[in-house]
Order: structure tokens, then C-alpha cells, then sequence
């Protein structure tokens, strides 16, 4: 917390998460108490995913040719624009939700500059001996502010419907903005020449994943293991028609998981993991694939609830695992494309993962989706032990430092 900038940086982050967050949780209560159709929340993660496919690649080089605080603070910028549309939209009173997918395609267009600009940014903030502890203490303050954010969303929304929650969600993002503007960047690595073109530098970033079994591991053991096992796009389906409860039910729904996630931060921040993290992130996975199976079938509200968090804590391991060997193992001059892959994995298991869930949910029903899902995680946990032995075996966090010379 010494190192100059990084309470300003951890503030900013909080703000725009904290925006994030209750933004997510009203728009998903709002699209779905308009037209009572699961499919229509699979077009919520659709609407954000398809922009931040397309502009990923372009993102992540341009994060290693520009300054990764600009592109940060000018994608909040426009993040900030769309829930002051959002907050027009509701003081509107549309029921047509045709246009709150639209401004969910401009969202989604914010977060792909947002995602490989951030992920790169904090080791320009921190010495590289802080990272790991940085990392830790970045991922719990992030969960906090994804306690209280639901929850605050979902009372604001009953209390102000959605121009309140909205507007507040366009403050916090301005705040962070200006917040962000006060973080020097000392620990920047020169720029390297620009060489080829972007798609031949993207490919170079392609070849160094592929290249290294550990990465390529890490980052597709989420983008499976969340694709098919996440149940966060269904949980407005199970506050409505499983668990009785309303939208101040959807906002401790949503706040469980991050409660767990936060406790466990705690923990990794004081005692992080040091031994053995291969072997403790696969068992991490196999834990958030049965905890969401305890959550798929249950009918009581607390069951529900505390399912959740224990998911959240064992993501809480998977997180801070995956995110410090990634960062251990890619060069400096290689982050914004390294992550923008990364990004695109974690896109594709969220917004993709929203779009499956719904979908399946449309198909199936909520709860065979649901445990379904679940299912297919705990398969994924097992078929990426048996072929990504190289990342079952790493023993330390810095057992991946040597890519870095590679």
C-alpha cells in the first residue's frame, strides 16, 4: 500500500467495479421483469460479448504501443456514457429492450479497451518483489466492492427504480476517471519498436501463450470451466420463480459469492500461497463446480446463499492463482496482447457463459441448466489435469518467472 499510486489505482478500480456491479445486477432484474424470458437474458452476455470479440485484438496491441492509463481512463470515460443512457432510457420509461441491448454493445465496446489496459497496467504501478501480494491485495478489494454493490444495486432499484441506481453507477465511473489521473507509472518498461503489422504482432502473442503449457492452461481452465459451469446469468430466473425472493434477494444473491471471495482474500493477502498452487487451483475449480451444484438444486433461499459463497471463495483461489501466474510468466512489452487473450478467455466464460446459461435455461429449465453446467465443470477440472501436466506440477508462483527471459 506504500508504493506511490497504487491507493489511488485500488480506489479507482473499486469505484469502476462498484459501478460495474450494480449496473450488471439492474439491468439483469430490468430486462428480465420486462419480458419474463430466459432467452432474453442469454442476449444480455451476447450484447457485451460480440463488441469485445471483435475489439480485443486491437485493444491488446494497442495497450503495448500506448499509454495502458489513457486507454484505461478514456474506456471509463465512455463506460460513464452508457449508464448516463441507461439512466435516459429508464427516465423514458421504455419497455423496449431492444435499446438497452444496444447500449449494452457500446458497453461491451468499452470493456475490451478496459480488461488488457487494467490487467497491464498494475505491475507499471508496483515493483515486481509487491506483485504477487499487490495482486492478492487488488483481487480482495475488488470482491468487497462486489459485496455491497448488488446489494445496493437491488435496494437503490426498489427505492429509485433505474435511474437511481444508474445515476449513481455514471458518478462512480467519473470519480474513477479523476482518480485514475493521480497514479504515476514508475516500473513502466521502455516501449519496443513497433514491428509488422498488429495482426502479426498479435500472433506473436498467440505463439508465446501456445508456447508456454502454463498460460495456455491457466486462461483456458477459466474460459471452459465459467462457460459452462457458471450460474451468475440465472440467478435473476432462481430469485423469481426458485427462491421467491425479490430484487433485494437478486442483490444478496450476487453479494454472496463475493463474500466468500473477500474472505478468502483476506486470507491470500496474509498467508498466500506459496506451495503446491498447480495441484491447490485445480482442487479450487473442482470446489466452484460442486459448490454451484449445492446452489443448482437447492429450494432454500440460505442454502442458496451460502453455496454461493463458498463458490466465490474457492474462485477466490482460482483467481489469484491464475492471475499471478500469468503475470509472472509474460515479459512486460507482451502484456497488453498476453491479456487481451486473457480478457478474451474471461469475456468468452462470463458474457458468453451468460449467453449459455440462458439459452440452456430456454432449452431445458433453469435448474437442469443449472446442474448441468456444474457437472461440465468438475469434467473440465478433470480432462485439464491430465493434459496440462506441466501447470498441475507448478510448485511455486515463481516457477513461471522464467518465461519471462524466454
Amino acid at each position: 500500500m506504500r508504493q506511490p499510486g497504487f491507493a489511488s489505482f485500488l480506489t479507482a478500480r473499486l469505484l469502476g467495479v462498484f459501478a460495474q456491479q450494480m449496473q450488471a445486477v439492474v439491468v439483469a432484474w430490468q430486462v428480465y421483469d420486462l419480458t419474463r424470458d430466459p432467452l432474453s437474458l442469454a442476449y444480455v452476455g451476447l450484447a457485451q460479448f460480440l463488441p469485445m470479440l471483435l475489439l480485443l485484438i486491437p485493444a491488446g496491441d494497442l495497450s503495448d504501443r500506448m499509454s495502458r492509463k489513457r486507454i484505461l481512463g478514456a474506456s471509463w470515460s465512455v463506460a460513464a456514457l452508457c449508464a448516463g443512457l441507461l439512466f435516459w432510457l429508464s427516465a423514458q420509461h421504455t419497455t423496449q429492450v431492444y435499446w438497452i441491448y444496444a447500449v449494452l454493445v457500446l458497453f461491451g465496446c468499452s470493456r475490451a479497451f478496459t480488461g488488457p489496459a487494467m490487467q497491464s497496467l498494475l505491475p507499471q504501478i508496483v515493483a515486481r518483489e509487491y506483485l504477487a501480494q499487490a495482486l492478492a491485495t487488488n483481487s480482495m478489494l475488488m470482491r468487497t466492492a462486489a459485496i455491497a454493490a448488488p446489494v445496493l444495486g437491488g435496494v437503490l432499484y426498489a427505492l429509485g427504480g433505474g435511474m437511481l441506481t444508474y445515476g449513481c453507477a455514471m458518478v462512480a465511473l467519473v470519480l474513477a476517471v479523476l482518480m485514475l489521473a493521480r497514479v504515476p507509472v514508475l516500473h513502466a518498461a521502455p516501449r519496443a519498436a513497433v514491428v509488422g503489422r498488429m495482426w502479426q504482432r498479435f500472433g506473436d502473442g498467440i505463439q508465446f501463450i501456445r508456447g508456454r503449457p502454463i498460460v495456455l492452461g491457466t486462461i483456458s481452465l477459466d474460459l471452459f470451466a465459467v462457460l459452462l459451469g457458471g450460474v451468475i446469468a440465472l440467478l435473476p430466473i432462481y430469485a423469481h420463480e426458485v427462491l421467491k425472493v425479490g430484487p433485494e434477494g437478486l442483490g444478496m444473491l450476487r453479494s454472496s459469492m463475493a463474500i466468500g471471495e473477500v474472505a478468502t482474500g483476506l486470507w491470500l493477502s496474509a498467508r498466500p500461497v506459496r506451495r503446491h498452487v498447480g495441484r491447490v487451483m485445480f482442487a479450487a475449480v473442482a470446489v466452484f463446480g460442486l459448490a454451484n451444484l449445492v446452489f443448482a438444486l437447492s429450494t432454500w433461499f440460505w442454502l442458496s446463499a451460502a453455496a454461493l459463497m463458498l463458490a466465490g471463495a474457492a474462485d477466490m483461489v482460482s483467481v489469484y492463482i491464475r492471475s499471478a501466474l500469468v503475470q509472472f510468466s509474460t515479459p512486460d512489452h507482451m502484456r497488453g496482447r498476453v491479456n487481451a487473450v486473457n480478457m478474451l478467455f474471461i469475456g468468452s466464460s462470463n458474457e458468453l457463459g451468460e449467453f449459455r446459461a440462458g439459452s440452456s435455461a430456454a432449452l431445458l429449465g433453469a435448474v437442469p441448466a443449472a446442474i448441468a453446467g456444474s457437472l461440465c465443470t468438475l469434467a473440465v477440472v478433470g480432462g485439464w489435469m491430465a493434459w496440462f501436466k506441466p501447470l498441475r506440477e507448478v510448485d511455486r508462483l515463481e516457477d513461471a518467472a522464467p518465461a519471462d527471459k524466454a
